[in-house]
């Protein structure tokens, strides 16, 4: 201890004869200087005095902390410090990667323990306490209902559902992404997959469970909806809000040209979604997707997608569905008002071809949405729905909706929704839907 004891001391010799060089710099050029006028060079000294004063103040208290820990290490009392030596507000030193961190708490205080009542704290709070621990996000998804519907009733308040995410970067190579939905139903994996950002030829490849890529509200989680429910297109003929989510691999490959960004994905899928039943190991669901993505202007870009799914289905072994989608999105944000003025539109068009025991039948559905920001926390849709039933196209359901949604914040949304819909059977439902989405933590963001 005694050699760390005299480096200490020659530490702070050597500090203070360099300080005293670097003072000299300054001060020399000045008086060299002839047209400098006395006064100035005069302020010029007060400056550096009071300059290298500071530092040597801020020095010396991180010798005496120094001197604090190695008395503590020997078991002695720690130094007396003069009270010149002690500057006004102290500057704790910053400890390496693996040091702990001394936190500053008062004097005697109950259940302190360690010298001069410091609390040691290994690492990095700010950064190094979270390096091996994913992002972890909650979100809550609050639904009610007002009005009549007997085909297809909601509850008059129900928490759908609580979403909590799971997300990190596993290595340079790979990202890992959990998602968890605890409902009335129980408690499911929604989604869990690991994407492969590096591997050979540039594909990017997903291996878990995941929701397919097929059309655009297919692949959106409840709480990313614009809208309360979900269009009658999807509930008819892709499954509702389980849709088509399974367990298997997703290959995607990025084709950049002149003219367009494409994005070509191939997935293949154990069978089992609300679409798709697997009666044997060989009965998989493959799908496939074509996406085009263009900007049209600085404020403004169109994406387009064509998507294809097949697969088994529950009517037996040997029976099959399949599905084509089309689907348009057309983006406009003016950039100097971005976080007042938005306008987004879309569509999608699905046709489903299923066997029956019997016979085989098409059916078609469609929607078309437009959302509009006329203020900075504010934004009003409306959508258009028709769907025919899966395999009865002679029956169709279709409606309409208006929407109004308000953002007191980034964490939390309220959302209004008075929906129409004039069901097959002849029934007519008239209700006003509503909407809190309140979230803590850092979610990931979704597909864009």
């Amino acid at each position: 201890m005694s050699l760390v004891r005299r480096a200490l001391w020659l530490a702070r010799h050597i500090v203070g004869v360099l300080a005293l060089c670097v003072l000299a710099d300054p001060i020399v050029a000045s008086a060299q200087s002839a047209a400098a006028p006395a006064q100035e060079i005069r302020d010029e000294l007060d400056r550096l005095r009071k300059e290298f004063t500071t530092l040597r103040q801020q020095y010396d208290a991180r010798m005496s902390s120094l001197e604090a820990r190695l008395a503590a290490l020997e078991g002695r009392p720690a130094p007396a410090t003069t009270a010149a030596a002690q500057p006004p507000a102290p500057v704790a030193p910053s400890p390496a990667a693996g040091q702990p961190t001394q936190v500053e708490v008062p004097a005697g205080a109950a259940g302190v323990g360690g010298p001069e009542g410091a609390l040691p704290v290994y690492g990095n709070v700010s950064a190094l306490s979270k390096i091996f621990n994913p992002d972890i996000a909650v979100i809550g998804n609050f639904l009610g209902a007002a009005g009549r519907n007997n085909v297809n009733p909601m509850p008059a308040f129900e928490l759908n559902e609580a979403e909590t995410s799971f997300q990190a970067i596993v290595d340079p190579y790979a990202r890992a992404d959990f998602f968890f939905s605890a409902g009335p139903g129980g408690l499911e994996i929604e989604e869990g997959f690991i994407t492969f950002t590096a591997l050979p030829g540039g594909l990017l490849t997903k291996v878990g469970k995941m929701r397919g890529q097929f059309g655009r509200v297919n692949t959106m989680h409840a709480h990313v909806l614009p809208w309360v429910d979900r269009p009658l297109v999807t509930e008819n003929l892709v499954g509702g809000e389980e849709g088509i989510s399974d367990s298997g691999i997703s290959v995607s490959k990025l084709i950049l040209n002149p003219w367009m960004f494409l994005e070509a994905t191939g997935e293949v899928y154990r069978g089992e979604s609300a679409v798709f039943a697997s009666h044997a190991r060989g009965d998989l669901t493959y799908l496939a997707r074509l996406r085009g993505y263009r900007d049209v202007s600085e404020s403004s870009n169109i994406d387009l997608g064509t998507s294809f799914a097949s697969g088994h289905n529950q009517n037996g072994p040997g029976l099959t569905t399949r599905l084509v989608g089309v689907d348009a999105t057309f983006r406009y944000r003016p950039l100097r008002r971005a976080i007042y003025r938005r306008f987004l539109a879309r569509t999608e068009l699905i046709w489903s071809r299923g066997e029956a025991v019997d016979a085989a039948s098409t059916s078609f559905g469609t929607y078309a949405a437009a959302d509009y920001q006329f203020a900075r926390r504010w934004f009003a849709g409306a959508r258009y729905d028709y769907s025919e039933r899966a395999f009865a196209p002679s029956l169709n359901d279709k409606g309409g909706s208006a929407l109004l949604t308000f953002w007191p914040s980034e964490f939390s949304q309220v959302r209004g929704q008075y929906r129409r819909t004039r069901y097959a059977e002849g029934s007519t439902a008239n209700e006003f839907l509503f909407q809190f989405l309140f979230s803590i933590g850092a979610h990931g963001a979704h597909t864009f």
